[in-house]
């Protein structure tokens, strides 16, 4: 009976050493988080206001988040009714994605607001949102959706 408890003893002893010797690379480790990207959330954060803007059909605002390209090549027309041809729609924007040094994509959908909503529109429609570094610490959006 003493050598069945020995050879138990043993085992269990051996067990551990095993798993304790077991190189650290070999052991399961969390994914490791991508670096923050400073200029992503930058240019987030102004396709955010932009579509808050949108949102409230806040033109001046919105207006003055466009680049000076964007607003040499987009008609005083259609700026207009991107503002205000729907009243209280909502937005949602994706996950973005670096086109270039200064130069990211969003992808987005514009809600139409329930009493603007008819059948035919009752999806949102899907644009992309281009914003782009204009200075040190400056974005703009440069294209109207």
């Amino acid at each position: 009976m003493l050598s069945v408890l020995h050879r138990n003893v043993f085992a269990i002893v051996l067990a551990v050493l095993v798993v304790q010797s077991i190189p650290p690379a070999m052991a399961r480790t969390r994914p490791r988080l991508a670096a923050f990207d400073r200029d992503y959330s930058s240019a987030l954060a102004t396709a955010d206001r932009f579509l808050h803007a949108w949102q409230t059909q806040d033109a001046e605002s919105g207006i003055l988040l466009l680049s000076d390209r964007a607003r040499q090549r987009t008609e005083e027309t259609r700026v207009h009714d991107f503002f205000f041809a729907e009243r209280g729609g909502s937005f949602e924007i994706g996950r973005g994605r670096k086109l270039a040094v200064g130069r990211y994509e969003f992808p987005v959908a514009l809600f139409a607001s329930d009493a603007a909503r008819t059948r035919d529109a009752s999806r949102p429609k899907t644009v992309s949102l281009i914003v782009v570094k204009v200075g040190h610490d400056d974005w703009a959006v440069d294209q109207l959706p």
